[in-house]
């Protein structure tokens, strides 16, 4: 029999409602509209990009799980005995599993802000492992944090897959990091993906699958705010756009209004000219030394690094 999850939240209903309705105020009203990329995790929003992470097109998934499998070994000598895999924005928790057998770790914390889909996989998770003590915390990890009380005495290794940290901007990325230092001991570690500089055509194909799935997913974060704010937004006057951008290194996601439109949200109005773009999301590609540099600034020390056999993708391990 599975332990019961022991959850946390961290992240009331009330707050995140709230959360949304003055980002999607204030994203509305700048000059370029823009929104943040944490809005896209709602239930529907997890369960579609779980799906883009399916498409032939879209390699990191893929890319990053081989690495990890290959390496497990070496990642568990690295994190040592008593180890707590704390996996942020576990979402499925699909690459916690490659680790778990060989880590054998005493405990796991998965941190997702998707409160629902955070509990339905932590639950999978306990009845998978019945010998891993679970606990799920429901919070925004871009925000500092303190780990429970439930790992003291551990060795907890953060674990951060899926290259999300390239969408924060460089600037934000090392604030993310240095926040992430001072949450854990010094006996802790960080295990993370990265996603490297490569070729224009691959980057642009990973983000406009030919089924459509990333469309639907950038689109469901206006389906989000229609279905829960006041608002008489409609998700079919706008398209997706994904590009890479090679002097910022970086894919760029907008929604793009079809149409002149205004709409409402509550008693205020916003006007969108035909073609003007709400940008939803950033995600950053680094080099190898870049990525370092950036990590080693923030406090971290690299133990090691490995890619795949056309340096697409790479997995660090750092210690704190």
């Amino acid at each position: 029999m599975a332990l019961a999850v022991r959850f946390f939240d961290q992240q009331p209903a009330d707050v995140a409602d709230s959360s949304l309705r003055d980002d999607v105020l204030q994203g509305f009203a700048q000059a370029q509209k823009a929104l943040p990329p944490k809005y896209f995790y709602d239930q529907r929003g997890s369960e579609l990009f779980e799906a883009i992470t399916r498409q032939p097109e879209y390699y990191p998934t893929r890319t990053e799980e081989a690495i990890l499998a290959a390496a497990s070994g070496e990642i568990a000598r690295l994190a040592g005995r008593d180890a707590a895999l704390v996996e942020l924005g576990s979402g499925a928790s699909r690459k916690a599993r490659l680790l778990l057998e060989a880590m054998r770790p005493v405990g796991y914390l998965g941190i997702d802000i998707s409160r629902d889909f955070l509990l339905a996989s932590t639950q999978r998770l306990a009845a998978d492992y019945p010998w891993l003590d679970v606990s799920a915390a429901c919070a925004d990890f871009c925000r500092p944090m303190t780990l429970p009380d439930s790992l003291d005495g551990l060795r907890p290794v953060a674990f951060f897959p899926g290259s999300s940290i390239g969408n924060f901007t460089p600037e934000e990325a090392g604030v993310f990091l240095r926040n992430l230092h001072r949450m854990l001991p010094h006996t802790g570690g960080l295990l993370i993906g990265v996603d490297l500089i490569k070729d224009q055509a691959r980057l642009d194909a990973a983000y406009n699958d030919a089924a459509g799935v990333t469309a639907q997913f950038n689109l469901n974060l206006l389906e989000r705010i229609r279905r829960e704010l006041d608002t008489d937004l409609d998700p079919t006057r706008f398209r997706h756009l994904a590009f890479f951008d090679p002097i910022a290194a970086r894919i760029e996601m907008h929604l793009v209004s079809t149409r002149d439109q205004t709409v409402r949200l509550e008693d205020r109005r916003f006007t969108f000219r035909a073609g003007e773009r709400l940008h939803t999301e950033n995600s950053y590609k680094y080099s190898l030394e870049g990525f370092r540099a950036l990590a080693e600034d923030a406090g971290f020390r690299q133990l090691r690094v490995w890619t795949d056999p056309a340096k697409l993708f790479a997995v660090f391990y750092f210690a704190a």
